[in-house]
């Protein structure tokens, strides 16, 4: 399942704050309670690379998640560049 980290600016108290959800929908201010703001920006993390000791590893949010990522270790990989390799090679 796609998963997102929404970023958000209350257009009352121009405040900031994240929220992770499966969808770049709109949210409440925890600040000051203000209605349906949508997310100034959102940044896909369905899947990523990230770096475990000397080597990488990919993850990605599984079709099954709901209430959160649930990330699954699709594979290890001795450089960025394998990895990369790998999670371009694999559908979604």
């Amino acid at each position: 399942m796609a998963w997102f980290l929404n970023i958000y600016r209350c257009a009352r108290c121009k405040r900031i704050w994240t929220d992770e959800w499966s969808c770049t929908c709109d949210d409440d201010c925890p600040h000051c309670g203000a209605r349906h703001m949508s997310p100034c920006h959102s940044e896909d993390m369905t899947e990523f690379i990230m770096q475990d000791g000397d080597g990488f590893v990919v993850i990605r949010s599984p079709e099954t998640a709901e209430h959160d990522a649930d990330y699954r270790e699709l594979g290890r990989f001795p450089t960025r560049e394998k990895a990369e390799e790998f999670l371009s090679s694999v559908e979604a």
